[in-house]
């Protein structure tokens, strides 16, 4: 089978069986991309994770457009973002034509309210995950969460956030960390 119907048939299942966004999102695509298919290794995957998370758009379709350039430049790029998309083009089409029939339904009410925890938890998932791979630890783990809190409570902006973040990180890299390396 061709790699684009492949990457096709992979993207679109995932866009069509993920709840909750892009972030829910992570475990499945890892499992796809890194473990089933191979098509990228771990810690290129964190990177494209880290990349997609720094750019603007649609965070899902942003992982599969890196995924998709890394198996076939742009044409693999263009495949795996419309597979990504179409699924909830699709879905949301089909709502928007029969939505106003359910609406007032309460099974579909109750059904709504089920779902919330449960996509709190796919987003909590690859959080840890992420985190594992990332090397966060309890030494530095002050950063992520006084970052959450900067976001969440203050309403700084995460733009901001994510500039201090790369700042910081080039200073470390550059200052920091080759003295570390000169005192061993």
């Amino acid at each position: 089978m061709s790699v684009y119907l492949e990457s096709f048939k992979t993207f679109f299942k995932i866009g069509a069986f993920t709840l909750g966004g892009g972030y829910a999102m992570i475990p499945i695509i890892e499992s796809e991309v890194v473990d089933k298919h191979r098509w990228i290794e771990r810690k290129e995957f964190l990177d494209i994770i880290a990349v997609a998370q720094s750019c603007p758009g649609v965070f899902a379709i942003n992982v599969s457009v890196f995924v998709g350039y890394r198996l076939r430049k742009v044409s693999g790029a263009i495949c795996t973002a419309l597979a990504t998309a179409l699924p909830s083009f699709l879905i949301i089409l089909a709502i928007a034509m029969f939505f106003h029939r359910f609406e007032d339904n309460e099974v579909v009410a109750a059904m709504f309210r089920g779902i919330r925890p449960a996509v709190v938890a796919l987003i909590a998932a690859p959080t840890f995950s992420l985190a594992r791979s990332a090397r966060i630890t309890f030494t530095n783990c002050w950063i992520p969460i006084v970052s959450a809190l900067l976001i969440w409570r203050i309403g700084v902006n995460p733009i901001l956030i994510i500039l201090v973040a790369g700042i910081g990180g080039f200073l470390y890299g550059s200052l920091v960390k080759p003295t570390e390396g000169g005192n061993g």
